[in-house]
């Protein structure tokens, strides 16, 4: 019997690996080994099919995420691990994914992740205040504005136009991008830790 959640899953997987456009119904349900019919009785469209593939895949990024805040000692220890994470995804999936989206789908995308809580806003704010109340962070930064500059950041590195991959590696983003910032941010005792822990942000694959 195909279920909804099977239906959710395949279809995912045929979404990061080559992209929304390209993913016609014809080739979920060929996937499937199935009917439209048993897919349309899920979903009416294919926007319906979408949505809730973003809310799995948003529900499975933000677990991950949570995962490796919980594992970490410090604030500094838990963003290079979240970098990494990023990174590592950013490689998994089909550049066209967020990009077919955002074009032929707008407004879904943020739909999505404000139905998640916006997890990656938030994550950025908690770590903020941990780092404050470790005395990582000085006292003063403005966390709301911090957790929206480090979230561009990291749109930033995606940007090809800017940094092209040629002239641009994920190393050289990584390490020179964030890590002038979070020295910015850092105390003394911040310092002390991220000198020590630099190499988390020296992403490369």
């Amino acid at each position: 019997m195909i279920t909804r959640e099977h239906i959710i899953e395949t279809a995912t997987n045929l979404f990061l690996t080559n992209g929304v456009k390209t993913i016609t119904t014809d080739r979920i349900v060929k996937e499937l080994r199935t009917s439209k019919r048993t897919l349309y009785n899920h979903f009416p469209d294919k926007t319906t099919l979408l949505h809730a593939c973003l809310d799995v895949y948003n529900t499975k990024v933000r677990a991950e995420n949570d995962a490796i805040i919980a594992d970490a000692e410090n604030v500094l220890e838990a963003m290079g691990h979240l970098l990494q994470k990023i990174v590592r995804r950013s490689h998994q999936v089909n550049p066209n994914f967020f990009s077919d989206i955002i074009h032929y789908y707008p407004g879904l995308l943020h739909e999505s992740y404000k139905q998640n809580g916006n997890f990656a806003h938030q994550n950025l704010i908690d770590l903020s205040k941990w780092g404050v109340e470790d005395g990582i962070f000085i006292a003063d930064i403005d966390i709301e504005v911090v957790g929206k500059t480090v979230l561009l950041m990291l749109k930033l590195m995606k940007d090809n136009k800017q940094f092209p991959t040629t002239e641009y590696s994920k190393e050289r983003l990584t390490f020179g991008i964030l890590v002038p910032y979070l020295r910015g941010l850092c105390t003394p005792k911040g310092m002390k830790i991220l000198h020590v822990q630099e190499e988390l942000f020296r992403v490369s694959v």
